[in-house]
Formats: C-alpha cells, structure tokens, sequence
C-alpha cells in the first residue's frame, strides 16, 4: 500500500494575487437566421511565428504558467530531468497498479516540456501535471503566490525523485548556503551559524533596487553596543559584538524573490510596493561571497527570466519574460531587416502590372521584413494601382488567398492565412511564365538580410502570458521596474555555463526517444485533425425546399405530402459560388425542366415564406450571406401550384388570434365567445378582416399582447381601416376582436377591459421585523388593490399574536428584492395608492409612519456607500438644509463637528453615488423637492461660491496595446504630435477598475466662473503642475470631455461657449485629450473611434478617428460609404459594426436591417442616433474588409473574457442576495460601512506520493 505525503507551504498573509486576464466564451450573433458554431472539437491552433508555445490558462494558473515556462527555459533543468529514463520513473501504464511506484510528477513534467519543445500548438494543458499534483477544478480556479510554489513544487520534485539518479537534482542546480556571523569585539572570538537556501528573498520597500538590497544584507554589519550588548560565550559577559552575513557556496541558478507585498499596521491593509527597484542584467556577487579569491567570471551571472504580477494585493495577472538561452524561437522585428531598394515606382508598364506576381512581389519588398496582413495586401494593390484585385485579377487567376496559396514557393502564408510572407529564395523557384519579369525584382534582393545574421548574438527575450508568446527587445526589461506592473522574481544563471553547439536552435537536443516518437506521432494526428477540422468549418447545412412538392394554402406555403419528402439537406462548401450550388441541385433533381430560382426563405407560425432570391451566380455562399442551416426555396421564381406567389417582408403572413360571437343554427348570436386563428398578410389592410368573417360592417378592436383575458383592447377607427396590419403593430400571435355593429350585446365593459369572473383579490406577505417574539415569522394576508394600508397592518398584527399596543406604534414598510427595507407607507393610502403590487413583501416595523407634513430620509457619511448600510431620519418637510444636516450630524455622532462649512449635503441619484450638492442652506426641503424615500449623503468639506465651478480635470489619451500612449490621430505612424511617450498609470484619484483601453490620469481640480468659456478653462487647465509636462502648444490642441462612470463621455464642440450652456452640473469632471492640431467639429459631426479587424486574430488595429456628418443622412447607408471612404474600400466590402464596452458585444450595422425598419415605420425614418445603436461621439466602430476576412464574428478575446468575469459577478451577487434573503430577520440600520468582501486565503499543496 501506498504512502502519500503532502507538501504544504502555508501562504496566510497574501493569499488571492492574481486572475486569469481573459477566456474564451462567446460569440454573439447578429441577424436572421444565424447558428453559432461549436468549436469544442476544434484542434488546436498552430504555433504563431515566434515558434514557441504557451500554456493554456485553467482559469487562475497564470503563476504556475510563469513557473513552468522558466523551468523550461532553464536548459539544464529540462535536460536533467529529461536524462531520468521510464527505468528510474516508471510508466503512465502502470500509474494504476497497486504495487507500481510510478514518479507520476516528473513523467508529466517531461511530457510537458517535450509538448512546449515539438508539438505543432499555439499552447499546451497542464491538466495531466496539475490532476498529478492531486489539485481539483476549485484548486486550478483558486490563485495563489508564485513565490509560495516555487518552493513547494521544488520540495514536491525532491520527493518524488527520492532513490533515483536525479535525486539531488534541485540541490546540484539551485542549493547554496549563506553564513551569519557574530565577531566579539573583546577577544575576537567568532560565532557562526550556517543557512541553505533555493531562492534569496530580499526587501523592496526603501530599498533602490536588487545591488542595494544586497548590499544592506550581505556587507553592511549590524553593531551591538550600548544598551544592545552581545552575551559572549567565551568572555562570559555582555560586550560590544558586530553581526554580518555571506553567501558561502553560490549555485548555478540564482532565484530572487522580491518582498513586494507588505502590511501596513497603522492602517491594518496590505499593500503592494510598487516603488522603483532596479536590477541589473548581469550582476556580479563578488562583493557578497564570504570568498572572494577565486576568478571574477566565477561570480557573475546573467539574468535570464523575469516573472512578473500585474495587479494589486488583492488580485492581478502573472506572465514571464524569458530569455531564449537556445534560440529555439523566431526571434525578429521589423525595423532590424534590412528593406531592399524597390518600390512600385519602377513598375510603369502596362504590361507589368498586368502581373499579379510582380505587383505582389513589389508591395511584399516595400514592407519590412517581407511581411503583410493579406487583408492590408489587397489594401495596398487598391491604392497603388487603383483598382481591386476581383476587378482585376480574379477572373482570370482566382482569389487572391487561393493566388497565394498556388504560388507557395513564392508567397508563404502563416497557418491561419491571415498574413503573407515573401520567401528568399523565391527566386529561384519562380515560375517559367514569369521568369523574364521576375527577374528585374529578384536582382535587387540582398542574398541575405543582415538583420537576421546579427541577431544569432543578440539575446533572443520573449514576453509568454500565457498562450501568447511575442519577441521583446532587452530594453524592455527596464519597464518593469516600477509600477502595479512590476517584476516579482528574478532568475539568474551563471556567464561561465556555456550550451553545446548543437542545441542551438535545436528543440529535439537532449529529448528521449520515446518522447521523440510521441510528438511526432501528435503532430502527424493534428495535421490530419486540422485538415479535416478545415474541411468542417468551410461547409455548411442548407435546407433545400422543392417547389413541385408545394402549394399555397390558407396564406402561405405548406408540404403536399410530408415534411421528410418536401425538404432535402444538403451539405455545401460555402467558398464555392452560387452559380456551383445551383449546378449541384440541377444534378441532384435530374426531373428539374425550366428556369431553377433559388431564394432565401424562413418557416413562420403561418407556414413557409419567401424573403429575397439570390442572385450573381459568380459569387461565393461567404459573399451572399447565406447562413449556417438557411431554408432555400427551389423554384421557377414566379408561382408554386399554379397560384402566383408574392415575396418579400412586405407581405409575410401573419398568423392571427380573431374572437367573435359564435353564430348559431338558426342564424343568431350567441353569448358564447369562439376564437379562431386567421392568417393574413402583413400588407393587407385591416377591414379585410371583416370580409374574411362575412361581417358586413363592425367594430375591430386590437390587443397586440395577444392575450384574450388581458386589458387595454383599442378601437380601430374608421380612417384607419384602410391601414396595413404592419402600420397597427400587429405581429404573429396578436389578437383581434371583432364587434358587430349591429349585436347589441357589448363583450367590452365601458372600461374597456374584457369581461372575466375572475377573482381580482390576491395576497401580500408581512413579516415580523418588531424585534418581538410570536409564533408565525410571516404572514399571508388577502387583499385588493382598494385594500387600505392600515387595514392590512391591524391584520398582520393579528395574525402573527402581537402585543395590541402595536398598534398605535408600528407601520408598514415594503422590503426590495435585495432585502431593504424602504420608506414606511402611511395607513390612509390604498395599496393602489402606494403602488404596492400583489405578492409584495411587506415588514412590519416597531414607530410610526410619516405623517403627510413629514419626510422619512435615508442617510449616510461618504459618498462610498454600501447599499443597506444607511441610517433613517424622519423630519419636516418644512425644516431648512442646514438644520436637517446639524440633525443628521448629531444623529451620525458628529454634533461637534459642524463648524463654519465643513460640511455640505448631496442628493444620492440613481447610479448610488453623490449627485448635485444642496447648496441653498436656507432653503426648505420641500422648497427643493426632495421627496421621501430620498437617500442623502453627509459630504465632508466646502461646497465652491455660487456661481463657481469645482472641477476635476482628468488627462485622457488613448492606449496601445502594449499599455503605452499613444496618438491616434496619425494614420500614417500613430505616434503623439509632441514626440512623448506616456506610460498608462494609476495615481491618486483615479480608479484602477476601468475598461482596457481606457485610462485617465488625475491633473488636479480647477476652480472657474460658470460664466468662462471652454477655450478659458483648458487655458486654466493647462496652468495645473502636472500639465506642463505634456507639452501642449495651445489651448485649441486640446478636446473636452465630460467624464462619466469614470470614461469619457460627452464632447464639448465649441471654445467659445460658455460653461453654464453646457449645463454641465455642479459635480462634473472634465478630461483633456491632446491633438496633433486644431479641430472644428460641426454640430451634426460625429467623432468615431474606427478600429479594423485583423483576420484570424480576434483582435484591431489601433484606432483611428473618423468624422462623419450625420446631417447628410443619419443612416447605416451614410456611415459606411463614409467609412469605406476612409478606408479606400468598396463599400460592398465591408462590414461595420458597433461596440458597446459596458455589456461586451458588438452589433453590426447593416444597410439592409434598416431598409426593412423604414418600410415597417414609413413615418418615422430609423437614424443611427436612436435606438438600437445610439451612436454618439467617441463610440469604437468595428470594421472588417470582406476581401480577406469572412468570419461573421466581431468579438475579440477580451469579450469573451469580459462577458464571462460579468456572468460569474451576476452570479455571485445573486447567490450572495439570496443568501442574506435567508439568513436576515430583521434590517438594522448602521453608520458603519462593512469592509470590502475578500476571498477565503487557503493553503498550496501537492500530493506526492512516498518513494524511500
């Protein structure tokens, strides 16, 4: 029987550092009849072009991920661990026998590494590694310190390698010793103690960097004197005594952990150290070592990995940049290779641009390092010869991506085909029909870029967060200094470790032979999966509906015989044309005679209708957005059984709910109501109804609920008669009751409600909040909606056997969904007055109701406020603001506080937070209509003069991807118009919680006149300390906007506007963000962020500012002609669509979708300012060039991450909610704010089992 121990490193103090940064979820869908596509059984990506593989996070493994890739990257580890053979380790075969002792953790940690060093993968699992650490989901969800499992994994392989060649594998490559001594100042008599170490923890805080540090610990000497003696042994007394310590034996690899997060004992938090600290690349520990005399190289190391968190002490992100010690990845960037003296310029000849390969091949030469999006490819072919590829070149050779793939020894396209390369030696494999043309290009190529020969020395350092790897400059190191984003462990390995030659650039150098063939045999199966996943993703399902098996009845079309034999599937390859699909259903239907029509049409609750036919055989499936599982109707285009068939959204059957008195035998009306469904089309006017039934003439009424019980019926009048179903708002299932003029029985009361013997009473429950003991906690009690309030409280008391007395001093306060309870309703209303619906939760409390002269208020200290942590106050709506804040005070415990103005009242509005200040002290509640109910805050500090402005001015300016400022106003370069580069950075004031992208720096608070203009307050601006580090020439180099929910929000147009016309409030805030020059937007312009899609990456280019004239035509017609403009674009070519930051979804913007609005509401004409889309200034627009790019989706990763984080927040809350539902009896009202919810901090372990 097994044995198994558990390593466990108690982490109490820090326990939640970080979480995962992104996910992989969802993907909306927008229009008619689109599937979502499962990818679950898709293989893996392929590696990008770096070469290297991350690993996939499991949802909080970013520490771990950091971790194993550092070990990985540490040659001598992976080679030690992979020389320990299946002899010494076991088999995975035999991990489930029972007698087997199978070292279950380094088998995986080898397979592990064999994955990151040969398998063809974007990243790698570690499930396998983390289910043999003995971890469950929670535990690969839960975070934990990287630190803590640098020891614990390393104790854990100690373990596990017990009694094999590798047992002394951790201690060989990262052991080493420290001595600490105390020196007797008397008789020289020396005391030692000796210490081991894995990793050198060292401080942060008031420390400059790593060389200080290490100086503070390793030289400086602690003396004991005064009244700190040393008790020396050999003196046998108190003397003076000096205290130092040493590195004694240094290991081969030296890890630094940096004490980053602390404890503030005055504040009782942690804290994160985000002060500079400094470390060097190489480092010589010389000065350090207890000896010093041997060679210099024998104390210097280098460093070669840096994890880094990103984040607070409460949650945050690990990733790792490492240094590529064997050049196993594709280390390059753009401006290092060197660009080949060619450009289009040389092109003059017709005859050479009717080429395609030596136009391409010219472009490709222009671009550093030979490389282009395909997207930006056709982009560029477009403005330089002013003309599109399909125009151009696709007839006669094909689409451009199916160009490049039958030139592959020319062009080399990445795995996902979204960017394109120009190989070197494409020169000499060039095809015959262009050899003579291709010639003249070829002669200018260099036979080698320099930039690559001098990279082999410079060292190779990558950035791998994660799944994504990417190539940094060393350079870049020093970023990580400082900061929220700061270095957190270094690892150092020694100059004099020298690799082999043959491992350079060699990833199978030192792997197993059983590993060897392993990989190999994965990389094979994912070739053969992806082929096939290719072949998947590239087809889809149509539903074919054969018109000879049709025929039109009771308004639309039904099968003759059977829904089986009428409707065909059929699995198509969606990148061939329609012109292919119609030819396949011709073989398919060999009977078929005439002309063959295919449409597009949908099953409605009336039957089958057709929308739209299809037409340009010449184009693709991709091109006619045709979608995933679309009805096609297969016809002649005209009629369907000899009856001629209308199409279009127009005329779509309705299918309708009509109610009229049954008729009996003898010819009269019955008092019986029948219901029949009734289908009509949408075009048709609403009198036929009448003809349908043979009702000569009547009254129509309609209730577009549907619902025959409901309440509202309207008459239709007679001049509307003539008007469409459409045009009144009825849609499929609405109902519609017919009166005949002449029947004089009404089945409509005077009410208009319909008649029903129903029983209106219903019930509200009450519950026992007295603080008094009684038998039943809650209560049921009947009521209607004319139920008096005082009725139901004398009641409830009743029922729940309460003292009488509670009567004269109790009341009625209804409780919310989150359990509040909210202001008490007086007994003289009814529940119809109090607007108390059926089933409400009321609680019966201990005092009296306001009376009607009286205010029942809600109050709190702070403008942080919790819901349901408040305190109550009942006063006279009478009583001024100033006497109502000294109540509330004194209430609060703050009566010696109110001096002079060092307090001031705000309304809370209905975001929870501090709205406009009460600033007329004198003026009476009612005076300023505050009502009951009404929550104030108690604001500390004093309020500007009357008819000033306190501002806070924010500094706005949009972000990189890599975190960095930058201008996006420069199509060209996208760099800022004054040459400063600003790190995104969090200062006081500001909040950390924003979206990405998105960040705004805190300058300070201005105070300005109401009456100054825009173009003053920048000038005021502008005079803040901070400010003038930026370096902004003018005032008119600046755009205003106003800041809400900590983004920026509306724009203020025009400098010479006064602030009192923008009705700004009293508690704005303004951010500043600069321009390259001066802008005069009009007031029709709206400012657009326009981003476009880069194919295969679920990612944008940065954004780019677009004006569009909404005067023009505030339509989805108008803004895309202007962005293809923009974008030298067919606007047949692209695809737009909105983003909406706040719920992470993106709505596209279709020409077609509103040309349907505009027939359904002919009066009213569907702007992109209104409903659905809202566009205003500063909305991100997506765009997506249809050359390259066919993917429906608009997401990016970051949504899917977001969509996901606000699901588990939803469900958190709702659990919480219902949680404190269950467990609270009664509400108490408190001034004290509970503190911030923090996760449960729990242990790191791993189970190994017992080798000895």
């Amino acid at each position: 029987m097994s044995l198994f121990l558990r390593v466990v490193f108690s982490f109490t103090m820090f326990g939640d550092l970080f979480e995962e940064e992104y996910s992989t979820v969802s993907n909306n869908q927008y229009g008619k009849g689109k599937k979502l596509k499962t990818k679950a059984l898709e293989p893996p990506a392929p590696r990008e072009f770096t070469n290297l593989s991350g690993i996939r996070n499991q949802g909080g493994t970013c520490y771990l991920n950091s971790l194993l890739q550092t070990l990985h990257f540490t040659p001598e580890f992976r080679e030690a661990l992979f020389s320990l053979g299946p002899e010494e380790l076991g088999l995975f075969e035999d991990k489930d026998k029972p007698d087997a002792k199978v070292r279950i953790i380094p088998l995986q940690l080898q397979r592990l590494f064999a994955q990151l060093l040969l398998l063809d993968q974007e990243a790698a699992s570690t499930t396998d590694l983390t289910d043999s650490f003995g971890w469950t989901s929670n535990e690969e969800m839960r975070q934990h310190d990287v630190q803590e499992l640098n020891r614990i994994l390393f104790s854990a392989l100690e373990t596990s390698l017990v009694g094999t060649s590798g047992h002394d594998l951790i201690n060989r490559l990262y052991h080493g010793t420290i001595v600490n001594q105390i020196v007797c100042k008397e008789c020289k008599n020396v005391s030692e103690r000796q210490e081991d170490f894995l990793d050198l923890t060292v401080a942060v805080k008031n420390v400059s960097g790593l060389e200080d540090a290490l100086w503070n610990m390793y030289v400086e000497e602690e003396v004991f004197d005064c009244d700190n003696l040393y008790h020396c042994g050999t003196c046998d007394r108190l003397v003076k005594a000096a205290k130092s310590a040493k590195l004694r034996k240094l290991p081969p690899f030296l890890t630094v952990s940096l004490l980053r997060f602390n404890f503030d004992f005055v504040k009782c938090e942690r804290y994160k150290e985000t002060s500079c600290y400094t470390f060097p690349l190489r480092i010589n520990l010389k000065p350090f070592c207890e000896q010093s005399e041997l060679d210099d190289l024998e104390y210097i190391y280098d460093l070669f990995s840096v994890i880094i968190h990103k984040g607070g002490c409460y949650g945050g992100h690990y990733h790792v940049y490492i240094k590529d010690v064997d050049h196993l990845g594709n280390w390059q960037f753009q401006e290092e290779k060197s660009k080949p003296d060619v450009n289009l310029k040389d092109l003059q000849s017709e005859e050479e641009i009717d080429h395609p390969l030596i136009i391409l091949k010219a472009i490709l030469l222009e671009e550093e390092n030979n490389l282009i999006p395909v997207d930006q490819l056709g982009q560029k072919l477009l403005k330089k010869i002013g003309i599109s590829w399909n125009k151009k070149y696709r007839k006669q050779h094909g689409p451009l991506r199916k160009f490049l793939q039958l030139h592959s020894q020319i062009f080399l396209l990445s795995s996902d085909e979204s960017t394109v390369r120009l190989l070197k030696n494409s020169s000499l494999q060039a095809e015959s029909d262009f050899q003579r043309n291709d010639q003249q290009i070829f002669k200018m190529l260099p036979p080698e870029s320099p930039g690559l020969n001098n990279s082999i020395s410079c060292p190779h350092w990558f950035d791998i967060n994660d799944s994504k790897v990417q190539p940094i400059r060393e350079k870049d190191i020093e970023q990580q200094f400082q900061g929220k984003e700061s270095a957190y462990m270094l690892f150092y390995r020694k100059s004099q470790l020298q690799r082999p030659p043959e491992a350079r650039a060699n990833p199978r150098y030192g792997v197993p032979c059983h590993l060897l063939n392993e990989m190999d045999a994965a990389n094979i199966e994912l070739q053969t999966k992806r082929a096939e996943c290719d072949s998947a993703n590239n087809t889809f399902e149509l539903h074919l509906h054969l018109g000879p098996q049709y025929h039109f009845f009771n308004g639309a079309l039904h099968p003759v015989v059977s829904q089986t034999e009428s409707v065909w599937d059929l699995t198509f390859d969606k990148r061939k044309t329609l012109g292919d699909l119609r030819q396949s259903i011709f073989q398919l239907l060999e009977f078929w005679e005439g002309d063959m029509i295919l449409s597009v049409a949908k099953l409605v609750p009336a039957g089958l209708h057709i929308y739209q036919s299809l037409g340009g055989d010449e184009l693709t499936l991709c091109e006619t957005e045709i979608a995933d599982g679309e009805d096609i109707f297969v016809w002649n285009g005209v009629e369907v059984g000899g009856v001629h068939i209308q199409t279009g959204i127009d005329c779509e059957p309705l299918l309708l709910n009509v109610l009229h008195l049954d008729t009996s035998r003898d010819g009269e009306k019955c008092c019986q109501v029948i219901e029949s469904p009734h289908v009509f089309p949408a075009n048709a006017e609403v009198g036929t109804v009448l003809t349908a039934l043979a009702i000569p003439a009547g009254v129509i009424f309609i209730n577009s609920a549907g619902c025959p019980g409901g309440e509202g019926w309207t008459a239709i009048p007679k001049e509307d008669m003539r008007k469409t179903f459409r045009e009144q708002g009825l849609r499929n299932g609405s109902s519609i009751l017919i009166q005949d003029s002449h029947d004089d029985n009404s089945l409509l009361t005077k009410e208009e409600k319909w008649v029903t013997s129903m029983n209106e009473i219903d019930w509200l429950h009450v519950k026992n909040l007295c603080q008094l003991e009684s038998e039943e906690k809650q209560v049921k009690i009947s009521a209607t909606v004319n139920t008096m309030v005082f009725d139901i409280r004398i009641k409830a008391i009743k029922e729940l056997k309460l003292m009488k007395e509670l009567a004269d001093n109790s009341c009625l306060r209804p409780i919310d969904r989150n359990g509040k309870l909210l202001c008490p309703v007086p007994d003289s209303y009814t529940l119809k007055e109090a607007e108390l619906k059926m089933g409400s939760s009321l609680g019966l409390c201990l005092g009296k109701a306001p009376s009607s002269s009286q205010l029942f208020l809600f109050f709190a200290m702070g403008s942080d406020v919790q819901p349901g942590t408040e305190m109550e106050i009942i006063v006279e709506e009478t009583i001024s603001v100033r006497d109502c804040l000294k109540l509330m005070l004194k209430k609060s415990g703050l009566q010696d506080s109110f001096i002079g103005d060092a307090w001031h009242l705000r309304k809370m509005d209905w975001c929870y937070e501090a709205g406009e200040p009460l600033c007329e002290e004198d003026a009476t509640l009612k005076e300023l209509l505050i009502c009951s109910g009404d929550t104030l805050l108690l604001i500390e500090g004093q309020l500007p003069p009357l008819g000033f402005l306190k501002v806070p001015i924010w500094w706005y300016q949009l972000q990189g991807p890599s975190g960095h400022w930058e201008s996006h106003q420069d199509q060209t370069n996208c760099t800022s118009s004054w040459g400063r580069v600003w790190r995104a950075t969090s200062s006081q004031g500001a909040s950390g919680n924003e979206p990405a992208q998105v960040s705004l720096l805190y300058l300070g608070d201005i105070e300005i006149s109401e009456d100054a203009t825009l173009a003053e307050l920048k000038s005021q601006a502008m005079t803040l300390p901070p400010f003038l580090e930026f370096g902004v020439p003018f005032p008119a180099h600046l755009r205003a906007w106003t800041v809400e929910r900590k983004r920026p929000g509306r724009l203020l147009r025009t400098d010479r506007q006064p602030l009192r016309e923008y009705k700004l409030g009293r508690r704005i805030e303004i951010c500043l963000e600069p321009l390259q020059k001066g802008e005069n937007l009009g007031p029709q312009d709206v400012l657009l962020r326009t981003q476009v899609r880069i194919p295969g990456e679920r990612t944008y280019t940065p954004a780019l500012d677009l004006v569009w004239n909404a005067a023009q035509g505030g339509t989805a017609g108008s803004l895309r002609q202007r962005v293809a403009d923009f974008y030298c674009l067919p606007v047949e070519k692209i695809e737009i669509a909105k983003y909406f930051p706040e719920k992470f979804e993106w709505l596209p913007i279709s020409s077609w979708n509103q040309q349907i609005t505009k027939r359904k509401k002919k009066k009213k004409q569907d702007y992109l300012q209104g409903a659905p889309y809202y566009l205003k200034d500063g909305d991100t627009i997506g765009v997506k060039n249809l050359l390259i790019d066919d993917d429906d989706d608009f997401s990016t990763i970051r949504d899917d991450t977001g969509k996901e984080k606000q699901k588990q927040r939803a469900l958190g809350r709702r659990k919480s909610q219902e949680a404190l539902h269950e467990q609270s009896t009664y509400i108490l009202s408190s001034a004290e704010t509970p503190a911030r919810p923090r996760a449960p901090e729990t242990s790191l372990s791993i189970h190994v089992g017992s080798f000895r």
